[in-house]
Formats: structure tokens, sequence, C-alpha cells
């Protein structure tokens, strides 16, 4: 099959940037064949290059010397470890018959072309709802995303639930065992903004890390409007010359919120990076029971795994604590999980009983005295981390 004759020179690092960005999100098992493809579009403003799964599209525009304008679709991955190998000089691209020549200095790679017949048709980006920093956006996805649930049996589970109330946004994500949940401000496009969305985490993760780290100041969220929004609806990203759309779980996210506690009968502040250290060197000794024992009293915590037949590891760090003593077992990798994510120098945890769930906050600047009932209140904090403590072996 004779294709389009399509023509363009282009920078090597212009090209292998969005390439690799484009290519990212392309399946590694596609369902269909023809959405290994990645489409690249050369016309009178450069090049376009698509990547669409019937899930995630993503989109970036280079600048480049068209000599041919038309469209042209290869293997998306290949292509990608293609141009990351090249050296940095101008890449050429055309077409000869049925296939793609790729050159570059003394490089010379033919490429098969893939039919564009059955190619699905790319969504269109919904229009601008608000903006925020890439940065900012980018952390509190983050700091959700990591409890978010990684069985698909329960999609409600594996999304990063949106609210969003004017200029007011939260995040929150749980697998049953942990919840994370983040507020923060953006920029709308009107201040009668009000939704409630269910966007898939691993996707909008990646999103997010990538776009951050392209060094942009400014994010465009776009989301469909009226019925659409919340129910298989579009939730897309746009950052200067890249975008990206993701469709939106079908699924209602759990009533979160009756499960913050706002009181609790007892508060501890531990320094993050000693604490970090000490949970995996006593977590070698957790094996079996999958636990790590954390016994807080004024002015220490003691950390220990394991058991007199297995063996016992222990160790004790200094602890700020008020309130009522007590002992309570985490599950030692989603403790971690929580600490990774608390974006301060000591952590707050909260504490109601050894059986019901505890927080982890970052530190405020000031922690709040007990009240008339001996209980103190939940400290004001943009990040929860909410954790499910396990049964105490023995």
């Amino acid at each position: 099959m004779e294709l389009q004759a399509v023509s363009f020179r282009v920078t090597q690092d212009d090209l292998a940037d969005a390439v690799a960005w484009v290519a990212r999100s392309l399946p590694s098992k596609p369902t269909q064949p023809v959405l290994r493809a990645m489409l690249i579009t050369a016309d009178d403003e450069g090049l376009e290059l698509a990547g669409f799964d019937y899930e995630v599209s993503t989109k970036a525009r280079i600048p480049a010397e068209v000599t041919t304008p038309g469209r042209i679709a290869v293997a998306g991955k290949l292509v990608a470890e293609i141009t990351a190998s090249l050296p940095n000089k101008p890449v050429e691209v055309m077409v000869e018959g049925s296939k793609v020549l790729v050159r570059c200095g003394s490089s010379r790679f033919e490429l098969p072309s893939i039919p564009l017949d059955d190619y699905p048709q790319l969504p269109q980006l919904p229009k601008k709802t608000g903006e925020i920093h890439p940065r900012l956006f980018a952390e509190a996805v983050t700091q959700v995303a990591i409890a978010a649930g990684r069985d698909d049996t329960l999609p409600m589970l594996t999304g990063v639930h949106m609210e969003v109330h004017g200029e007011r946004m939260l995040l929150a994500a749980t697998d049953r065992f942990r919840m994370a949940v983040r507020h923060l401000t953006w920029k709308p496009e009107s201040d009668a903004v009000d939704a409630r969305l269910l966007i898939p985490a691993k996707t909008l993760l990646d999103n997010a890390r990538s776009l951050d780290s392209a060094g942009l100041d400014v994010l465009d969220i776009a989301v469909g409007t009226g019925e659409q929004i919340g129910r298989e609806g579009l939730f897309g990203v746009h950052a200067d010359a890249r975008q990206t759309t993701t469709r939106m779980l079908d699924a209602d996210f759990p009533n979160f919120q009756p499960l913050l506690p706002k009181t609790h009968t007892s508060l501890a502040s531990v320094e993050i990076a000693p604490l970090q250290t000490a949970i995996r060197r006593v977590a070698l000794m957790s094996d079996r029971s999958a636990q790590i024992r954390m016994e807080f009293s004024p002015g220490q915590v003691i950390l220990s795994a394991g058991g007199a037949d297995a063996g016992h590891a222990e160790e004790v760090l200094p602890c700020a604590f008020a309130g009522e003593p007590l002992l309570i077992a985490f599950n030692p990798g989603y403790l971690r999980d929580g600490l990774s994510v608390v974006h301060t120098e000591r952590v707050v945890f909260g504490f109601t009983q050894p059986s019901r769930p505890a927080i982890l906050i970052p530190e405020p600047a000031e922690l709040p005295e007990a009240g008339e009932n001996g209980e103190f209140p939940t400290p004001e904090t943009d990040f929860t981390y909410l954790l499910m403590p396990v049964r105490l072996s023995g």
C-alpha cells in the first residue's frame, strides 16, 4: 500500500522529548494492534504527535520544517526508543513506498507504517474549567494517589476523587486500609464551578508528574459540563504544547467524611527521617505477622516486631507525646507510604483507640491543647493520611 507522501525535518531533542511523552501512555499489550500506533501529523504549524487507547489520549506539538504535509502512523514505543538513541543532529522523516524512513547523521531506519483506516478518532479536549500551578497539582495528586486501590474489580477505589467548589479543591483516595485527603486552592474560570469527579489514579499521577517535570508555570484543567461531570466524561489537562484526556470512572466514591476523627485521646509528634529508618530496620522481623508495633508514652515511642519464637526487634525513638499512652500496630508498608507523603520534618499522629484508625498529618505551627473532656481537637491541616491499625498479635 502506497502511503501519503509526508516529509519533514526536526531537531532530535524536540522530537525525542515529545515522542517519549506521548509513547509513555501507549499500551504495552494493546487490545487492538492499531492502538500501539503513534499518529504523526505534519502541517504548516509543525508536528502534532498523538496516541489513544480509548481511555487515555495524549497530544504534543513541536516546531518542524515541513516539506510535505500529511499524516502517518508508526509503532510509538519503537519510535521512542529510536529517537532517544539518535545523535543530537537534525532528524529527517519521509515516506518511501510503504515504509517510513528516519535519518539522522549516519543513522538510517526503515519503519513499517500502520494503516490509518482503523485508527480511532481522537477525543477533543473539553472546555477549560480552571488553572493551577503544575507543581502544586503534582504534589497534591502524589499525596493522595498513594492510597488508591489497585483492584480493578473495585473501580470506585482505583480512582482519585476530586471535589471542586469555586476556588476550593479536594482530592481523596482510599483502598479501604488507608485513605489520603488533600485540600488546596486553584483558579477556576467561574466561581460557580461545582463538580465531583472520579479519575483513574495511575493515569492522573503519571500526567501530573510528567507535566510538572516540564517546568511550566500554568496547568489548565478541563472537564465536561452539566450531566457529563463525573459520569463517563473526560478529564483533560493542558500545559503549553501538551495535552492529555482521561475517561473518568463511572462509579461512586465512598462517603469518607464521617471516617475522619474530629478529636483524639492522644497526639504524638515524631521526626520523620529517623522514624522511616527505624521502621525499615524493625520491619525485617515482621514477615509473617505483617505488622510493626508502636508503643507511645511521654517522651518516647518504642517500635517492635516479631516474637519470642521467630526473633524480635526493637528500637526507641524520642517523641513529643500528650494524652493517654497506647500500644498500636500498623502494616509497615502502609505506614512508610504515609510518612513519605507528609512533607514536613516531623509528623503528628492522632489516636483514639488501638482498634480505631489513626491519622498522620504534617506538623502544624502549634499543637492544640486538650479540651475539658481531655481530648484533643484535630489540628488544622491541608493533608490527612488515615491509617487502619492491624490486630495486635498475641
